[in-house]
């Protein structure tokens, strides 16, 4: 019931902040991501304010054996770049630059009640379960 709750809470956290900052906003990303076009750099700002805030506390917390609620912490395992990290670095880039949305933003959007986002949000899960099926069925070979 507590993680329960700080999840509740972190999300909650998160999903203002993507609405405070213009992250759910797909113009806005569209704007960002537009470089050859009407640039609109203000999410670099946010970004490297995110990571500015974020990086001291991953540093302390990658000593940490368990969180605070006592869960393992789990950390990536993986060094290397590989063809299925590629694949899924564009499928990324590509839905993000067509749609606006990445996933966090998206479900806050459908939340928000923004058109689109319920197109992209069914899209994004109907996606997620096909790449289950696939490597489901990879796995099985």
């Amino acid at each position: 019931m507590r993680s329960t709750l700080f999840a509740f809470i972190a999300g909650l956290v998160f999903g203002l902040g993507l609405l405070v900052s213009g992250m759910a906003n797909p113009a806005k990303v569209l704007g960002f991501l537009d470089l050859a076009g009407a640039w609109d750099p203000s999410l670099a700002l946010v970004m490297a304010g995110a990571i500015g805030v974020a990086w001291p506390g991953f540093l302390l917390l990658r000593r940490q054996p368990r969180s605070r609620l006592g869960l393992p912490m789990r950390w990536p395992t993986a060094g290397h770049i590989d063809r299925p990290l590629l694949t899924g670095a564009l499928l990324f880039g590509a839905g993000w630059g067509l749609a606006g949305f990445c996933p966090g933003p998206g479900v806050v959007a459908l939340g928000a009640g923004q058109p689109g986002a319920l197109v992209f949000v069914s899209a994004m899960l109907a996606g997620m379960a096909l790449f289950r099926l696939f490597d489901d069925t990879r796995r099985l070979r």
